[in-house]
């Protein structure tokens, strides 16, 4: 009743072939190596390296510039932070304590700076009267075996002398460390 006008027909038809057809299996392995094989040309393979060289540079280039960008930009936000922060503490002094002038970083490295050049020198001036002792010492030897050239075993006291000298520098040296 009905159900079989509803069906579509099937009008496909199939044609036999009359003759068969066949590959010979050396086509088939020629066919299958080419297919599997990527063989590319030495230039066109060289090509396509310095083609990918020059992408990578640029893609490296670029990442280096917007390294360079995002550091600037960081560096500004923390200088803009601690110039804030100087001037926040630099309005809470009290009025009697508005004597004592805030200083910026920049001014305290540069004290920073002197006086460790200050004291630098000052070690330095140090260690030259520490060591004069040894000094004179061994231009007292130097001066006795000048003038005593035929014998210098005359110059005993003076090699004392300075044997004692270093003897107490290194003392002083073994106390302060």
């Amino acid at each position: 009743m009905g159900a079989g006008q509803s069906k579509a027909e099937l009008n496909e038809k199939v044609f036999p072939n009359e003759t068969s057809i066949s590959v010979s299996p050396d086509v088939v392995n020629q066919l299958s190596d080419r297919l599997h094989s990527f063989d590319v040309a030495p230039e066109r393979q060289s090509s396509l390296d310095a083609h990918i060289r020059s992408r990578i540079q640029a893609e490296l280039q670029y990442l280096r510039q917007e390294e360079a960008h995002v550091r600037q930009e960081i560096e500004a936000a923390l200088e803009k932070e601690n110039l804030d922060r100087e001037t926040t503490i630099a309005d809470n002094v009290d009025d009697k304590n508005s004597e004592v002038s805030t200083k910026s970083s920049a001014t305290i490295l540069e004290d920073l700076e002197q006086m460790q050049s200050k004291l630098s020198g000052f070690n330095a001036r140090k260690q030259l009267q520490q060591f004069s002792q040894v000094e004179k010492a061994n231009e007292a030897i130097l001066s006795c075996y000048k003038s005593n050239r035929i014998t210098p075993l005359d110059c005993w006291q003076q090699v004392k002398s300075f044997k004692n000298a270093v003897a107490s520098v290194e003392q002083e040296y073994l106390k302060a460390v």
